[in-house]
């Protein structure tokens, strides 16, 4: 029996080797440092699915800061809202919620038809909306980055890179440190539906705080993930992989090896990393074409952790954090019609607060609004030990 499975496991890395190479991006940040302690093709493009709702989400928190629209501001949706493909929220047409319970959803179920709602909301019309999200790219520097749509949904010229999406990460999480409680929450409930997020790093990795994963066949299964974790921050990106069980458990790898000190600090800060350029890896026909049923194979023979009967490094039991979203009725004219809203005490202070981070820079990029002042700092280095 043992020779029979290790002439399988040759067999299926000998199939590997005869299928299209497809370098994979991995990324592990120190993000009290900002080093780099891993890289791998991290400045390759590289479509980012539902990882661009991590833009979407930033957006709306720049609104929020500059008081254009307000947690409570209700968040319709549309015909056009309504039509976008799944994943979605189950909503009608002409349904509202609050937008506070919209980004939830955004982030947690990853709905695309409240990802539209939202944009339409804020941004007047999708097409608005998404050339706020190419300015902010613009001005946090994320040259390998262009946005066509807020969900994430499949066009060719939606593209991102590992290393983009990691000073996304940072930038969220520094500038809007409020709003982090949305991307380490698990579950929303909405009615009798239960809205469970994708990232498995949330109930089996201890310290996980978030953030976000994504997929479409083209990009392939993709995650970024925060871990505090004794007395360590981290930030993994792991971009293509052929199923969610191996997107998370190389996540998790990432995050143990830098734990652990099993990698070392590469030399380079994430924001000395440079971006390759060149056309964005399709990774559709080994995920969804004619080789998925093979490669796929050929993937777990070669990173098995997590499959049955072999071990994983998601075995923790972390307690998931739950939410609960309210449809506020059908809207019509903007008239909501009646429906109670249970009382609730608000999540977040009225005004970011520290939090102990590096810096992305030594100056200040002019237009990015905070909640505190009229300009986002970069990523602060924290004080030196005394």
């Amino acid at each position: 029996m043992i020779f029979a499975r290790r002439v399988v496991l040759v067999l299926l890395v000998s199939l590997a080797s005869l299928l299209p190479a497809w370098a994979q991006p991995l990324l592990l940040v120190d993000r009290t440092n900002l080093q780099v302690l891993y890289a791998e093709d991290a400045g390759k493009p590289w479509h980012p699915a539902s990882l661009t709702k991590l833009m979407t989400a930033y957006v709306v928190f720049e609104e929020l800061a500059k008081g254009t629209v307000t947690l409570d501001t209700p968040v319709t949706i549309s015909r056009n809202a309504f039509n976008q493909a799944p994943s979605k929220s189950g909503l009608a047409v002409d349904s509202s919620v609050s937008l506070k319970d919209a980004l939830y959803i955004l982030i947690v179920k990853s709905a695309n038809d409240i990802a539209v709602a939202i944009a339409e909301t804020v941004g007047g019309s999708e097409a608005n909306f998404v050339a706020k999200m190419n300015d902010v790219a613009s001005r946090m520097g994320l040259t390998g980055s262009h946005f066509v749509n807020p969900h994430g949904l499949h066009d060719p010229a939606q593209v991102t890179t590992a290393r983009d999406l990691a000073v996304l990460a940072l930038y969220i999480e520094q500038s809007f440190p409020q709003y982090m409680p949305m991307f380490s929450t698990g579950v929303v409930t909405l009615g009798k539906a239960r809205m469970e997020s994708n990232n498995g790093l949330l109930e089996g990795f201890a310290g996980a705080t978030g953030m976000k994963t994504g997929y479409v066949c083209a990009s392939g299964l993709n995650i970024v993930a925060t871990v505090d974790r004794g007395g360590r921050q981290l930030l993994a990106v792991v971009l293509g992989g052929s199923s969610g069980r191996e997107r998370n458990e190389r996540a998790a790898e990432l995050f143990l090896n830098g734990l652990n000190g099993r990698v070392n600090p590469t030399g380079q800060t994430l924001l000395a990393m440079a971006n390759s350029g060149g056309a964005p890896t399709d990774m559709r026909p080994n995920i969804c074409g004619p080789n998925a049923a093979a490669y796929v194979k050929a993937q777990e023979a070669l990173f098995p952790m997590g499959l049955k009967d072999q071990p994983s490094y998601l075995t923790d039991k972390v307690a998931v954090r739950e939410y609960t979203a309210v449809d506020l009725g059908r809207v019509r004219n903007n008239i909501a019609l009646p429906r109670p809203r249970p009382a609730h005490v608000p999540m977040f202070p009225s005004q970011a607060v520290n939090v102990e981070s590096a810096a992305i820079g030594d100056v200040l990029r002019p237009g990015l609004a905070t909640a505190a002042s009229g300009s986002v700092p970069m990523p602060r280095p924290r004080p030196a030990d005394l």
